[in-house]
């Protein structure tokens, strides 16, 4: 059991991050870090991915989190982040959103809005401050 977090190097993944991490403290369990990407990626970019997970899993070791981080090949975000949910036995999903225009407001992203309806437990959604 644990949280499952979808991460990206942005303010939004940070957020879902520190969200996570304290989700994961609270409840007394690990936090399963899960980044998607495309199997089209130029290495360069993979280079730039690996290099940020590497540094998720430092600060997580500062933290002292139990943690597993993980690069999956797959290209859908949704189905990396409910088929780990379920994998894992999840008690929480963490994704992070970008603030959206008043119009915006009206349209969840396709990824988002996959994860909530069909994750195999509660989703927690979080937006970065400031």
């Amino acid at each position: 059991m644990g949280i499952v977090v979808g991460y990206l190097a942005t303010p939004e993944g940070h957020a879902a991050l520190d969200a996570a991490v304290e989700e994961a403290r609270q409840r007394s369990v690990a936090v399963v870090v899960v980044l998607s990407v495309r199997r089209d990626e130029t290495p360069e970019r993979r280079a730039e991915i690996e290099q940020a997970l590497g540094e998720v899993r430092e600060e997580l070791d500062a933290k002292d989190v139990q943690h597993d981080v993980r690069l999956l090949d797959g290209g859908d975000v949704a189905d990396d982040l409910i088929s780990t949910a379920e994998e894992v036995g999840a008690q929480l999903v963490v994704l992070g959103l970008r603030r959206r225009s008043p119009v915006g407001k009206l349209i969840l992203g396709s990824n988002a809005q996959r994860v909530l309806f069909d994750a195999p437990c509660p989703v927690l959604t979080v937006k970065p401050t400031g």
